[in-house]
């Protein structure tokens, strides 16, 4: 995104946006008249998610999942930053991509797919993966951040804009059969700083993977996004959700705020 393009940053807490959204049309109260019916969120929350914008960064196993149950759930607007083109490797777990895809843009890809689920969806794809240039205008123009990046430069990235916007992030990560997932808010949880002051060793592009793992990881993170935005539930602010599906053995671990932090230490709710 050229810097000249670049949206002019408003910073905004993210306990102050209200994300109300408009009126919902008769084919939006058939489309999404079941899931009005959860307790909490209702009509209210239906209004919530149309009003708002999430970013998702990689929109691959992870993040297409994300994306795919965002866009069914009726979010109003996805933002997708994704480069490169699709290969046969991805194919085994990236839900948007398809063979007669390969070799053209993953991200027009992805956008092809979720407008096929949902016609009425905003989309704002970016055919770039975040990075140094880009980072501070794709979060100004969100709501929520989703992090589904599978390199940790691209995360600590993320992770300082969001702190430095305060504005919400839900941090998902895998590996293999595990999987990580947290939410940061900017002031009330520790960010990904604290959990990670260095960068992990032996992170890596390329690392074993099965499409169930990433979508499960995908429709957790999709889950927590629906309840920042629409205020009902408890989310993992504060808490690692941990899982190992070798084993089916899953735990929620309290985490704090590190007071030294560099990036969040000095946020006050």
């Amino acid at each position: 995104m050229p810097e000249d393009q670049q949206p002019e940053l408003v910073e905004s807490e993210w306990t102050g946006s209200e994300w109300t959204g408009s009126e919902l049309t008769g084919q939006e109260r058939a489309t999404y008249q079941w899931q009005m019916w959860v307790p909490d969120f209702g009509e209210a929350g239906q209004r919530r998610l149309k009003g708002a914008s999430v970013l998702v960064t990689r929109c691959g196993g992870l993040g297409g999942v994300v994306a795919y149950e965002l866009a069914a759930a009726g979010i109003g607007k996805l933002i997708l930053a994704h480069g490169g083109q699709v290969k046969y490797s991805d194919l085994n777990r990236q839900l948007l991509m398809t063979y007669d895809a390969l070799g053209q843009s993953r991200v027009e890809s992805a956008r092809r797919r979720l407008l096929e689920l949902n016609p009425r969806l905003e989309i704002e794809a970016v055919a770039e993966n975040v990075n140094e240039q880009n980072v501070r205008a794709l979060v100004a123009i969100a709501d929520v951040v989703i992090d589904c990046a599978p390199l940790f430069e691209e995360r600590r990235l993320l992770n300082r804009e969001v702190v430095a916007q305060r504005k919400p992030m839900v941090d998902c990560a895998m590996y293999e059969l595990e999987a990580h997932l947290t939410t940061i808010l900017p002031g009330a949880s520790p960010c990904l700083n604290c959990l990670y002051p260095e960068p992990p060793m032996a992170w890596r592009r390329e690392f074993p993977v099965f499409g169930a793992v990433s979508g499960m990881v995908g429709c957790l993170g999709a889950m927590e996004a629906i309840k920042i935005i629409s205020r009902f539930g408890d989310t993992l602010a504060g808490k690692l959700l941990a899982c190992n599906l070798r084993d089916m053995t899953f735990r929620t671990l309290a985490i704090r705020r590190d007071p030294h932090c560099p990036l969040c230490s000095s946020i006050r709710p």
